[in-house]
């Protein structure tokens, strides 16, 4: 079961739970059917891969491995990296915006 995934790709992010702790990137990939985001800089792992006609000479591959948006939580401020949760919000023209909860502010997209 997946849950509607209000991140997107380039947001600024912070680990808040695991091995990561503390760390902020930017988002790279959103995985609405994982529920889960790829981080820049944040679990990589090393692939071997055998040589193949896009790779001719093989070897070993730097590859994200994805995180579960529970983990993850939205830098509002990068100075003081204080994080979110995200709600939406309809204006009055029709068009949703992405705001923050602590702050009630829009976020810039």
């Amino acid at each position: 079961m997946s849950s509607r995934v209000k991140l997107h790709r380039g947001d600024a992010v912070k680990i808040i739970t695991g091995a990561n702790k503390g760390k902020t990137g930017k988002i790279v990939a959103v995985l609405p059917s994982q529920n889960a985001v790829k981080v820049e800089g944040i679990q990589i792992v090393k692939r071997h891969s055998k040589p193949n006609m896009a790779q001719p000479q093989g070897g070993i591959i730097d590859k994200h491995i994805p995180i579960d948006v529970s983990k993850v939580a939205l830098v509002i401020d990068t100075k003081t990296d204080s994080i979110s949760k995200i709600s939406h919000f309809t204006k009055k023209d029709g068009s949703k915006v992405r705001m923050a909860r602590k702050t009630n502010k829009e976020i810039d997209v």
